[in-house]
């Protein structure tokens, strides 16, 4: 584990409230997963009580244990367990209970199923709308090793956002993900989402593992030009000592420097950067729901995700 104190910018609060208990019973009560909870995401508490708006939870779907081992994740690996068919009509259930407007659905990496659970991903989506089209769903999927054909599947679904993240720059694809990822290969899925007709693709970028100023911009210039909508940036932090080491704590300045040059220079829709932005924690949401259910223009929606403090 690093060595370096964490500063004080990446302080955070225990989850509590009567919110966050609401919503954790309704996901025990039907056996659903978060990828909050699996992940350990410092944000669960925020994101939970509707600190910034209505309470955002982010299922993760097929199970809690993953066929790949990333050196960044906290998610257990092997032991793959089956599907479970009643998980889509649950999650709807549960997206109905605790109220939300706009669901996350990601998932493990299931390389050990004949679709990767592609299919798993659209029925769900599927449930989801079915029961109330104005909810907003988006889809973080895996790479499902680069198959268009089952990217394709989860676009037909209808989801609002495609997201895929590429997670870091080309030259630590190994050893921040598993030797079964490849940055070509994340690109080629975010590429076909776009080609399929999905209204906005979205990916993330951790900093903090060692990267370079101009390997950042050169990714920033590859999304671009694969057509990816919206990029978040985050500070990579250490799950455990059996973890990636962070290589550094990135100031806040730069990653306003890096929301900048991904904006205004790139021309991206929208970019959420900060120490304690996750590709799941509102930080594509406020934008995606101020363009779509709102009606406001890409500036008006930028500025008021902005304001929220992303």
């Amino acid at each position: 584990m690093s060595r370096a104190r964490k500063p004080a910018w990446l302080r955070t609060r225990l989850s509590s409230g009567e919110r966050f208990t609401e919503i954790k019973r309704t996901l025990r009560e039907r056996d659903l997963h978060t990828v909050c909870e699996e992940a350990n995401c410092p944000n669960m508490g925020e994101c939970w009580s509707g600190e910034s708006g209505p309470g955002t939870a982010t299922f993760m779907l097929m199970g809690d244990r993953c066929s790949r081992g990333c050196n960044f994740c906290d998610v257990e690996t092997g032991g793959m367990e089956p599907l479970d068919d009643d998980e889509p009509a649950k999650v709807a259930d549960a997206v109905a209970e605790i109220g939300l407007d706009y669901v996350v659905l990601t998932s493990v990496d299931r390389d050990d199923l004949p679709d990767q659970g592609a299919g798993h991903f659209a029925r769900t989506i599927r449930e989801i709308k079915r029961r109330d089209p104005s909810i907003l769903v988006e889809a973080l999927i895996p790479d499902f090793q680069g198959e268009a054909a089952l990217v394709e599947r989860v676009v037909d679904a209808g989801p609002d956002v495609l997201a895929h993240n590429v997670e870091t720059v080309e030259r630590l694809q190994w050893p921040v993900r598993d030797r079964r990822a490849g940055y070509e290969q994340s690109l080629s899925v975010l590429e076909t989402a776009t080609a399929a007709g999905a209204p906005y693709t979205k990916t993330s970028v951790m900093l903090g593992v060692g990267e370079y100023d101009h390997e950042v911009y050169r990714a920033l210039s590859d999304l671009r030009e694969a057509d990816v909508d919206v990029v978040t940036f985050g500070q990579y932090l250490q799950p455990s000592r059996s973890h990636l080491d962070v290589f550094d704590y990135v100031h806040p300045d730069v990653f306003e420097t890096w929301r900048r040059v991904a904006e205004e220079e790139f021309g991206f829709l929208y970019c959420a950067s900060g120490p304690m932005v996750r590709s799941s924690y509102r930080a594509g949401e406020l934008f995606v729901e101020a363009v779509v259910r709102d009606g406001r223009s890409v500036e008006e929606a930028r500025a008021a995700a902005h304001a929220s403090g992303d």
